[in-house]
């Protein structure tokens, strides 16, 4: 178990374009065969190439964990057939105006953080597919709660701007401890730098060396 340092597209931007859960790693069908194979094995996970709405994005487009997959209303059916054919998880579009749902919500298998500016039967979709209770809150007054917390089910972390209220309620619903941090030498929006299941995590390669304990820690890595 550890933390690995990683580019992708020649970008330590990793996050916006992949999504990992425990089994699967969604990323790009256009990166190349040793890349794809690379970030599968350091997370012990099925590699699954895809795009979404044609788009390399992923990470922005997607939230998933271990009971099922929600994309963006963009993506088309034949890269849903590809997911789900790959995954055996139900997969469903969110039908909503806002597209870019990996920045609006959080989760794990334990629950899910979801965006203030989402409706009630956003969260029930959610609840539904992912198969987790929701929370539905901003941090610091932002909306873009999914790009604000990266969880596994060993621990999560957070904006550094975020009140120790919110910690404490988003620990609540993920049900694992929840640390302030920054990935990337100082970036605050920690899912763009970040891949992580309860094996192992990857980060962009300009990640610090104090920014590296605090996620090791956060992470139980």
């Amino acid at each position: 178990m550890g933390i690995y340092l990683m580019n992708m597209y020649r970008s330590p931007n990793i996050g916006i374009y992949a999504k990992a859960n425990e089994h699967f790693i969604l990323l790009p069908k256009s990166l190349a065969p040793t890349k794809i194979q690379k970030f599968s094995s350091l997370l012990g996970v099925k590699p699954v190439g895809t795009s979404i709405g044609g788009s390399r994005l992923i990470g922005s487009l997607v939230v998933m964990n271990s009971y099922g997959v929600l994309v963006s209303r963009f993506a088309d059916d034949e890269e849903i057939n590809i997911i789900k054919e790959n995954t055996n998880l139900p997969v469903e579009r969110v039908p909503f105006k806002y597209t870019s749902i990996g920045n609006l919500i959080a989760a794990n298998d334990y629950g899910a953080v979801v965006s203030k500016i989402l409706p009630r039967f956003v969260r029930d979709l959610v609840e539904k597919v992912l198969n987790v209770p929701t929370k539905a809150m901003s941090i610091s007054s932002y909306p873009q709660v999914g790009s604000m917390i990266v969880a596994s089910n060993n621990g999560a972390v957070i904006h550094p701007s975020a009140s120790q209220s919110e910690i404490f309620q988003v620990a609540n619903i993920l049900k694992v401890d929840v640390e302030p941090c920054t990935v990337n030498g100082g970036v605050p929006y920690v899912s763009s730098g970040i891949l992580v299941n309860s094996r192992n995590a990857i980060v962009g390669t300009l990640t610090s060396g104090s920014e590296l304990m605090i996620l090791s820690r956060a992470f139980k890595l």
